[in-house]
């Protein structure tokens, strides 16, 4: 069974670099109340293992990544 996020929010990152992620996800995050769920889309690899661990020092919430070629989908609840 695969769960589904309804986003209340969606970033299409595109090519953009985890650097430049972070500075644009900590202001896409205070467009969000409590409880919201952000989409990010990302086409660059390297951003996948740097998501879970900013969403850890953030306190937000990660939770799930999906893949379909070469496009990532993320979803973190915002707290």
């Amino acid at each position: 069974m695969s769960l589904q996020y309804v986003p209340d929010l969606i970033y299409d990152a595109g090519k953009t670099e985890y650097e430049e992620l972070v500075k644009n996800l900590s202001s896409t995050m205070k467009k969000l109340n409590r409880g919201h769920i952000l989409e990010i889309i990302s086409t660059d690899p390297g951003v996948k293992e740097n998501v879970p661990s900013w969403c850890r020092m953030e306190k937000h919430i990660f939770l799930d990544r999906k893949d379909f070629g070469g496009i990532s989908y993320y979803y973190i609840e915002k707290r």
